[in-house]
Order: structure tokens, then sequence, then C-alpha cells
């Protein structure tokens, strides 16, 4: 029961390491789904949000906040100035987050916020303009194209926002507020927190369960105890707000300490060593908590207060480690959020308590330890995440694997008695970690860098059908053309297949090798009129052209019927696989009666 529990944590828990906390997200090429209308992205300017931070006479100071889920290019960045004669300094850009892709070889991208410094041209403080090139793409496979906003700099040395810039700042949403909730609840469930809980409630509630006595005391002393834990998260994104830590997170000199942190972390959760604050602080707390009287509600929050500060060896690593996060964010009002959660979360069981709900808590056993240990996983993950940042692809998935190696073991995937049905099933799961182990340690070994593409991709037996279908596609570059081929599709009562490409997107790369290519798409493109827009200049015809079409970049893949109308539910908006854009085509042909 013990290892299945331990599974289902996992599983619960892995939708918070997959959701970025720390910004290591997936490749826009790897593993993204397909989605179907431009709704799905953010508008340029709300994905990539630019403010203006300082300007003296020596420097300029310019940061980028991209949202979650999107990510900026270090080579698309350009810094000009109008007039020209301004002479500007080389950037002083960061490095970035590496990043292999089999199209356009090694780059460099930025989740996050990015801080980059312009310096000026001594002497001169005449006011210009300053222009800002940049350029990113979504996790889920669109990329937007080249983009320039503009910055006034007046002659005094001082800045104002100009057309095109935007204000931003880090910020926090609903889902990571509901994870850290959840962790909350989760590090309550452990073997030196739940036992607590039945003396906590006699000392705070004493013997008032039920109505709404009880609940007012339960509050009065999870909302101070909260309200701690916020306090700590924003003097931790003050202090990360301060020394910038985001921006400085792409150096293996601060990733690879933090990611040291964290396995310490998870040491203390497999009960190596213990994390607490000195013995005679918490003597002298644990003497205010002991004078303090139950039953009130000053009492209550005063407790409250204390807990927050008293907490237990099971809660100080993930709590420390939350604290690094939160740091490394910079953002004070979403740490405090985010703490303020995690407390409710730790809160909850007894506000369950209080109500009356006691009988719906679990026992205490030897299954609280699974939860320690889950935790423990879970931050040596984080540290893996960390550490991809800067290690090869390759060494980032031996590590995966050897992880998952682990958790196979503890579920007792080589063990040779086994003697319940949960023992069994617990050992299955684990067969399937030790294969996913496996094919990553294989993938490694073969020069792969993606956990959710560990193997190498089958050796291609035969010539590429895209090749000799190549001139099927019809390029066109500019909307009068595309116009006229369309109007031409349309008198010839022939369907169309128009497909957005530029050279600077990934996807369309990938939708044009893996995608269009492939003999299931291949044996239904006959149907079609066959059209290809070639964006890649992204000048303000084309893009023009993308405001007509309510699309943001490329790629897209949209599909016109014999009378020119577009059949808009049908369009493909971002990256799809192979199988899935069969089965739209499938589904279109049905509709046009092909």
């Amino acid at each position: 029961m013990r290892r299945l529990f331990f599974l289902l944590f996992l599983l619960l828990a892995s939708p918070a390491f997959a959701s970025g906390l720390l910004d290591n997200r997936p490749s826009a090429t790897l593993g993204a789904s397909s989605l179907s209308n431009s709704a799905d992205f953010l508008p340029v300017h709300e994905a990539f949000k630019l403010s203006l931070v300082s300007a003296d006479a020596h420097s300029i100071k310019v940061r980028f906040v991209a949202t979650d889920g999107y990510y900026l290019y270090r080579h698309r960045f350009q810094f000009r100035s109008e007039p020209a004669d301004i002479a500007l300094g080389s950037a002083r850009i960061p490095p970035g987050e590496a990043k292999h892709d089999e199209f356009f070889g090694d780059v460099e991208v930025y989740h996050g916020v990015l801080d980059i410094d312009i310096p000026r041209p001594a002497g001169d403080t005449r006011a210009f303009t300053l222009l800002v090139g940049y350029q990113g793409c979504a996790d889920k496979g669109l990329c937007y194209p080249p983009e320039t906003a503009r910055l006034a700099i007046d002659g005094d040395a001082g800045a104002v926002p100009a057309s095109g810039a935007i204000d931003g700042q880090p910020g926090w949403n609903w889902k990571s507020l509901l994870l850290f909730f959840l962790a909350g609840v989760g590090l309550t469930f452990t073997p030196c927190v739940l036992p607590m809980l039945p003396i906590l409630s006699g000392v705070v509630l004493r013997g008032q369960v039920g109505g709404w006595r009880g609940l007012s005391l339960s509050l009065a002393y999870v909302l101070p105890m909260a309200a701690c834990f916020a306090l700590l998260g924003a003097l931790m994104g003050v202090f990360g707000a301060g020394l910038n830590l985001q921006a400085r997170l792409q150096s293996a000199w601060v990733l690879v300490p933090f990611a040291l942190f964290f396995v310490l972390f998870a040491l203390a959760m497999f009960g190596l060593f213990e994390l607490k604050l000195p013995q005679a602080l918490s003597d002298r707390l644990a003497g205010v908590a002991n004078r303090t009287k139950g039953g009130s509600l000053v009492g209550a929050a005063v407790l409250g207060v204390l807990s927050s500060l008293l907490v237990s060896p099971c809660v100080s690593a993930p709590l420390a480690g939350a604290l690094l996060y939160i740091s490394a964010s910079g953002d004070a009002l979403g740490g405090a959020l985010k703490l303020f959660a995690l407390g409710l979360g730790m809160g909850a069981p007894l506000l369950l308590i209080a109500t009356g709900g006691a009988a719906w808590l679990p026992k205490s056993g030897a299954w609280m330890n699974t939860v320690k240990n889950a935790i423990g996983v879970l931050l040596l993950g984080l540290a893996i995440g960390l550490l991809s940042r800067v290690l090869p692809g390759p060494v980032t998935l031996l590590l995966i694997g050897l992880l998952a190696a682990g958790v196979a073991l503890f579920l007792g995937a080589l063990e040779l008695v086994v003697k319940t049905p949960r023992e069994r099933l617990a050992q299955l799961l684990g067969l399937a970690l030790l294969v996913y182990a496996l094919a990553c340690w294989y993938g490694a070994l073969s020069g792969q860098g993606d956990p959710l593409r560990p193997l190498p991709a089958p050796a291609q037996t035969s010539s590429n059908p895209a090749a000799a279908k190549a001139d099927a596609w019809q390029t066109l570059t500019t909307p009068a053309a595309l116009d006229a081929a369309l109007a031409e599709a349309k008198a010839g009562g022939q369907p169309v297949l128009l497909d957005w490409y530029a050279d600077w997107c990934i996807s369309c790369k990938v939708i044009e090798h893996d995608v269009l290519s492939a003999p299931a798409v291949q044996a239904q493109l006959g149907a079609f009129k066959l059209l290809r827009f070639d964006i890649t200049e992204s000048n303000a015809e084309q893009r023009g052209l993308l405001d007509r079409y309510q699309l943001f970049g490329p790629p897209a893949l949209l599909f016109f019927a014999a009378n020119g109308g577009e059949l808009r539910d049908d369009r493909v908006v971002g990256e799809i696989n192979a199988g899935d854009f069969a089965a739209v085509m499938t589904r279109v042909r049905g509709k046009l009666g092909l």
C-alpha cells in the first residue's frame, strides 16, 4: 500500500514539476500538442512584456518578462538608436539556456525575467529613441515574427515608455497557487506533523469542536500562520529581486549551488539529517508557546505565529526549497501569495478537525514515511531541472534515468518474492519505470536529450516523400500573390491547404519534415491545392496578412473549401504531430465530400 501511495503522490505532484516552477520548459519541437486556433496563444506584447528599468548617463537597462510557456531567442535581440548617429555600446546580455534543435543547431533562449544593459555614448546627452528588436516562440509550437519596440530616452538621462513598450512584472496565476496549496496539504501528511494534529487541536480548540466557535478558533490559528509564511515569501521575493537572481540563474555559478541545495533538502527528507532552528531559539519559542492560553482567538493567533517559526524537520526542507525558488523568481507579491497558499494548505486538516471532520483524516502509520520520501524525490527532480540548463541534454537524460530507476527499485521492481496483489501492481509499475530508465540511458548514450522522447528516431530506409513532392507546393511571399492563388483555386473549384511558414520558425521545420512528409498525410494531400505562404521577411505587408487571418505567427495550416471559404473550425495553429494532422485532414475531406 505504501508503494502505491508513493506512486500516486508522484503522479499528483508531477504537474507541479512539469509546469516549470523553475522555468525548465520543454522544447517547442518536442512533444507539443496541436491547437485549433489562435485564441490559444497570447498576443506578442502580452507573451513578452518589455519595460524600461533605468536609464542614466552611462547605460540603459531594459527588462523582458516572458510569460509562462514562452521564450525569447538570444540571437534575435537587436538594439538601435534614432537618430542613428548616437552610437550605442554592445548590449550586455546574460548567457541563456542552451537549446539544441536538429534544424537550427545550438541556440540560447530565455524564460522568465531577463535584464539587458546597453551602454550609452559618453558625453552625449541628446534625447533619442531606442529601437529594441526581439523574437520569441511559444513552447506549444508557435513562433512570433520578429518584433520591434520603441523606447523614448530623454536628454536628461531619464526615460519614458514610447509606442510599443509595455510594462510588465513577474506574476502569479491560480494554477501556481493551487499547486502550493496542495503542497501544503501534502506536507501535513508527514510522520512528524500529522500525529501532532490531535494534540494541536486540543490546545487550540480546547474541546470546542464543531460550530462557529470551532471554525473561528481554527481560522484564528491558520490565518496568522499562513500570513507569517506570506511575509517570508515576500521578503525572499524582494531579496531575489534585489539581486536579480532569475536573470543570474542562467549562470552555472548560480545554478549548480541552487541544485546542490535542493539535493541537500532531498537528503533531509530521506532522514540523513534534520533542518531546524538553533536549539536555544527553538527552546525560547517553545516556552512562549507553552505559556500561551489556548481556547481563545488571541491565543490561537499567537500559536499560529509560533507554529510558522517552529516548523518541524519534515517541513523545513521543502519550505527551504520553496523559499529558494521564490528568491529566484524575484516576485515579492507572487512569493507572498504562494507561501500564503502553502500555509493554508498546511492548516486545512486543522480546519477539517474543527468542523467535526476528523474521521475523514487518515490514521498515522508507516505510509507517512513514504510521503517524506516522495517529497525528497520531487526535490531531486527540481535539482535535475535546474542542472538541465547548463548540462548537455544526454547528461540530463542520464540523471532522469537514474532518478526513475531509484523510484523503480523502491517500488520493488526487482524483488523476487511478492506477497499481495497490491505489491504485484506496485512491482509492475516499478518495472515500467525501470524500462523508462533503460530507455533514458540508451537515449543518452545515443546523443538524445528529450525525456519525452528518450529513444532516437528510427533510421530512414527510404527516400523522403516530401522531397519527391516538393514541387507540389506553391510558395508565395506577398498578399497579392496569395489572393490571386486563392482566387484561381476558387475559380477552378479546388479546395486549398495553406501552410504558413518562415525560415526562423523551428516548428515550421518540424511540420515540413515530420508531418507533411508522413505517409498518412501524403496520401491525402492530392485532394488539395497546396499553397505555402513564406513570412520569413516579416515585412509590413506580410504582418498585415497575419492580422487579416487573425494569426499571431507561423506555423498554421488553414483549409479552404472549393467555394473559397475557410473552414475555421479545422484550422491548426501551432505544432501538431503527423497522426493528429492526418485525422484532421480526414475530417476535412469528409466535410468537403472528397
